[in-house]
C-alpha cells in the first residue's frame, strides 16, 4: 500500500454499529459485562477504549509496526520505556537531546539509579565506546533537537543488538512521513504526537510502536498499570491528524528546502542547521534513511548576541514565539529560554547549543510570506 493510502485509512474502520466513516469518540469510563470476566473486548477506560485502539492501530500501521501504544504525552512515552530498566542498568543517549527527555533522564531516573552516557551519537565510535556491560538501552533522536544531527539507524542498532541492549528512536522531527525506524532495525519507535501526527497544536499526546510481542506486552503492562494514557477526544483529533500527514508533510518539506537555502544566502545569518544541505555532515545518513528534509532547522545571526537574537524572535509576525513544534503554522523558538532551558547552560554550550540559537518550526503557509516574515525580523 501506497504511503498516502495508508495514512488516510489506517485504523480506520467504519463504525460497525451505524457504519460512521469516522471513528466515534467514546466518552466512557467503563463497559457493561455479560458475566464476571465475560466482556466485549472492554473492561476499564484506562486499560481499552475504542477509539484509543483505532489509533494504537493506526500508529502501528504508519510506522510499519506491529503494535502501537498512544500515552498522554511524548514524555510520559518516553518514561514508559525507561520504565522497562532496573537501578544498576545504563543508557547510551546524545548529547544534543530535547531539553524536556533531558530532564527526565537526570532528574527523575538518575535518583532511581539509572545511569546515562552523552555521547555524539552522529560519531559510531562514540557510541560504542559508551557502550558497557550494563548497558541497557540506547536512546536516539534523528534528526537532533535543535541541531539537527543525525544518527545512522541501521548500525547504532547493530550496535545496540551485539550488546543485548534496546534501541529506541525518537522520531518526532522527521515523522512517519520521511522515516520508519523499525525497518532500519529499530525496536522501539517514540512521537510526540503532539507534533507532526495530531499537526493542529490542539492536542498533547505520545506513542511508542514496537513489532516485538513480549516487549509490547511489557509496554502495556506499564501504560495500564501506570496510567498515563490518552483521554478519548485526544485520540480522535491525532487520528484526524494522520489522515492529512503526508500532505502536510510534503508542504514542510518543501517549504522548509525554501527557507533553509534563504537563510544561507542571508548577509546577516551565520550558520543555517538543516540536514539537507549537501554539506551537513550528516546529510549521507539522512538521505539514506529519510525521503526527505522536512521544515525543521536552527540558524545564528552573524551579530551572534542574544540581545540580536532576541530582536528577530520578537519582531516576526507569522512565525508565533512559541514552543512546540510540526503544526501548520509556522513557530520560532528560542532553545536556551525555552524548550532546552532545563539543561544547564555549560552543558548546552559544551555541545554547540548557544544563547543565540533560534529554532525554526515551517509551517505551511505560502513560503514568499514565510520569507517576507523573516526578513523583516532580520533586517
Amino acid at each position: 500500500m501506497k504511503i498516502a493510502t495508508k495514512f488516510i485509512h489506517a485504523g480506520m474502520e467504519p463504525d460497525p454499529s451505524t457504519g460512521a466513516i469516522m471513528t466515534p469518540v467514546y466518552m466512557t469510563s467503563t463497559y457493561v459485562q455479560e458475566a464476571p470476566g465475560v466482556n466485549k473486548g472492554f473492561e476499564y477506560a484506562r486499560s481499552q477504549n475504542p477509539t484509543r485502539k483505532a489509533l494504537e492501530e493506526a500508529l502501528a500501521t504508519i510506522e510499519n509496526g506491529q503494535y502501537g501504544l498512544a500515552f498522554s504525552s511524548g514524555v510520559a512515552a518516553t518514561d514508559a520505556v525507561l520504565k522497562l530498566l532496573a537501578p544498576g542498568d545504563e543508557v547510551v543517549t546524545g548529547n544534543d537531546l530535547y531539553g524536556g527527555t533531558y530532564r527526565l533522564f537526570t532528574k527523575v531516573f538518575e535518583r532511581f539509579g539509572i545511569k546515562f552516557r552523552y555521547v555524539d551519537m552522529g560519531s559510531l565510535e562514540a557510541v560504542e565506546a559508551a557502550m558497557s556491560a550494563a548497558t541497557k538501552l540506547i536512546w536516539l533522536e534523528t534528526p537532533t533537537n535543535p541541531l539537527m544531527n543525525i544518527g545512522d539507524i541501521a548500525a547504532i542498532s547493530n550496535i545496540a543488538r551485539s550488546r543485548g541492549a534496546l534501541l529506541c528512536v525518537d522520531n518526532t522531527f522527521a515523522s512517519p512521513y520521511l522515516q520508519n525506524p523499525l525497518d532500519n532495525g529499530a525496536d522501539i519507535v517514540m512521537h510526540s504526537s503532539t507534533k507532526y501526527l495530531g499537526g493542529h497544536s490542539d492536542v498533547i499526546q505520545g506513542a511508542l510502536v514496537v513489532n516485538d510481542k513480549a516487549l509490547y506486552d511489557q509496554l502495556y503492562f506499564i501504560q495500564k498499570s501506570c496510567g498515563a494514557v490518552p483521554g478519548p477526544m485526544d485520540c480522535f483529533l491525532v487520528l484526524r491528524g494522520i489522515k492529512t500527514l503526508h500532505l502536510r508533510m510534503q508542504r514542510h518539506c518543501e517549504n522548509g528546502e525554501k527557507i533553509a537555502h534563504w537563510l544561507r544566502n542571508h548577509p546577516k545569518v551565520g550558520k543555517v542547521f538543516w540536514c539537507g544541505f549537501e554539506d551537513h555532515p550528516g546529510y549521507a545518513v539522512a538521505k539514506k534513511q529519510m525521503r526527505g528534509f522536512g521544515g525543521m532547522m536552527s540558524f545564528e545571526l552573524k551579530d551572534n548576541s542574544v540581545e540580536a537574537a532576541k530582536k528577530v524572535l520578537s519582531s516576526t509576525h507569522l512565525f508565533s514565539l512559541a514552543e512546540s513544534l510540526g503544526g501548520v503554522e509556522s513557530l520560532i523558538n528560542h532553545p536556551a529560554s525555552m524548550t532546552h532551558a532545563s539543561i544547564p547552560r555549560e552543558e548546552r554550550i559544551k555541545n554547540g547549543l548557544s544563547d543565540s540559537l533560534i529554532r525554526l518550526s515551517v509551517g505551511v503557509e505560502d513560503a514568499e510570506d514565510l520569507i517576507e516574515d523573516l526578513a523583516r525580523a532580520i533586517g
